[in-house]
């Protein structure tokens, strides 16, 4: 049976966010309760990437023949300000 979750008052979650927030990156996760009622789950991401190595993506991605036209660059430096 998997072990329950820790659980913090808010003002304690407060007061010791940076040691619940280590606890999770070692896999736990907390639960936060305001008046002894569950809240909020803070649970670990999964930085897991599949991607095989280098070429991983080859023959999934489509470019055009333009791709790298100065129509297609400065569409993007407008769309990012910088044009």
């Amino acid at each position: 049976m998997a072990e329950a979750a820790a659980q913090f008052n808010i003002h304690d979650a407060k007061t010791n966010l940076s040691r619940i927030i280590d606890r999770v990156e070692h896999g736990e996760e907390i639960i936060i309760s305001r008046s002894g009622t569950p809240v909020a789950k803070v649970i670990p991401l999964s930085r897991r990437v599949d991607r095989a190595g280098r070429g991983s993506l080859a023959g999934q991605l489509v470019m055009t023949d333009d791709w790298d036209s100065a129509d297609v660059n400065d569409a993007i430096a407008r769309d990012f300000g910088l044009a």
